[in-house]
């Protein structure tokens, strides 16, 4: 394919025509299918016992294969002898697999299985590896959506941040939220026209309405982040979706703050850019620190609000005061201890994980 001397293809829409938070984007990851989950593999090897044939308790988590932090979670659990299984989104076409309704039961290859914990991280249905706009690629997309949802709702068994609260948890949901428990938050505003406003009368950040991250391909990944609002953007610009406009509230820093369970993990983030987590994550800086008790009360209320178990929430630091920005779900905590030198949201998890687990394993029932 021919290009011109600035290297665009012909007949392609120009840099401004482009939605705002596609243009400028350089962040590409490309998410391969590799399985490095420690169980599953010395399970493949058949390097553990078979059993007596009777159903085995686990915890069974829907994610997809680069998910360090579950394949973190899988070798901590086999120290602590608790079986984990997952269904990965980017390997789970022709998976052996058959799911029992009748009972909590799933067999997953060989293997019976008696899922006392859910937990569904990453589950991208663009991440099914089907040829796109292909009619045999809807379909397993399709079906694919239907059973993840359902077992990701399912109530013979528990769950880590309950899928039928957290789907709905939307950024516009999360700020009226906020702003209920008594937490500040920046004016906002969702718009197809950006140009045209402009909450507060200021500078202004653009955001995206949905993910942070697009898989237009299975294992491609482009990212939408916060940028400025150029005061220069013509104001019959329109997008062809809604963005969210907030008005851009200086800070002294920013904060990070881990929820597990009932515990709050904090590390200040020091940024020169909205975007720099992504683009030029060498140059951020990142410090354990802690976290002032009023704020951990309105956060750990927040989490029981949305009966979320394990999430992030971000802040902004001005002043003496906190603006809550949004709570991640999905959260990865492993970048952030990796920069801090630091694990203790890798601990907490693990070990509230294994003690959710007991729970219920001693309770006798997988709810």
């Amino acid at each position: 394919m021919s290009r011109s001397a600035d290297g665009r293809v012909p007949g392609a829409p120009s840099e401004a025509a482009r939605p705002l938070l596609l243009q400028g984007q350089e962040y590409l990851f490309r998410s391969p299918p590799k399985c490095l989950d420690f169980q599953e593999q010395v399970h493949r090897l058949g390097m553990v016992d078979e059993g007596d044939g009777n159903p085995q308790p686990c915890v069974l988590v829907l994610a997809r294969a680069a998910d360090m932090e579950m394949n973190e979670l899988s070798i901590a659990l086999a120290e602590r002898g608790i079986r984990m299984a997952r269904i990965d989104a980017d390997r789970c076409v022709d998976l052996p697999l058959s799911v029992y309704t009748d009972q909590p039961l799933i067999e997953l290859d060989r293997w019976l299985l008696r899922p006392l914990l859910v937990w569904r991280r990453h589950f991208e249905l663009s991440a099914v590896p089907v040829e796109p706009g292909t009619l045999a690629g809807a379909y397993a997309v399709d079906q694919w959506a239907s059973v993840a949802n359902w077992l990701s709702s399912r109530a013979d068994w528990a769950h880590v941040n309950p899928s039928r609260f957290s789907t709905h948890l939307d950024r516009l949901t999360q700020l009226s939220d906020a702003s209920t428990f008594g937490l500040r938050v920046p004016r906002t505003a969702v718009t197809t026209r950006p140009g045209r406003t402009r909450p507060g009368g200021g500078a202004c950040i653009v955001k995206t309405a949905g993910r942070h991250l697009l898989e237009p391909r299975p294992g491609v990944q482009h990212g939408l982040f916060p940028r400025p609002l150029e005061t220069s953007r013509a104001s019959d610009a329109p997008e062809p979706a809604p963005v969210i406009v907030q008005e851009y509230v200086p800070s002294d820093t920013e904060l990070r703050v881990f929820v597990v369970g009932e515990q709050c993990i904090a590390y200040q983030v020091d940024k020169l850019d909205p975007a720099q987590l992504w683009v030029d994550p060498d140059a951020v800086r990142v410090t354990p620190t802690s976290v002032p008790a009023s704020l951990s009360d309105r956060l750990l209320a927040l989490a029981r609000h949305w009966r979320v178990q394990v999430a992030a929430f971000d802040l902004l630091v001005t002043g003496g005061d906190h603006v809550f920005l949004e709570i991640n779900v999905n959260c990865d905590w492993r970048w952030f201890e990796h920069r801090a030198d630091d694990t203790s949201v890798s601990t907490a998890v693990h070990d509230w994980v294994a003690l959710r687990f007991k729970e219920l394993l001693g309770a006798g029932r997988a709810r």
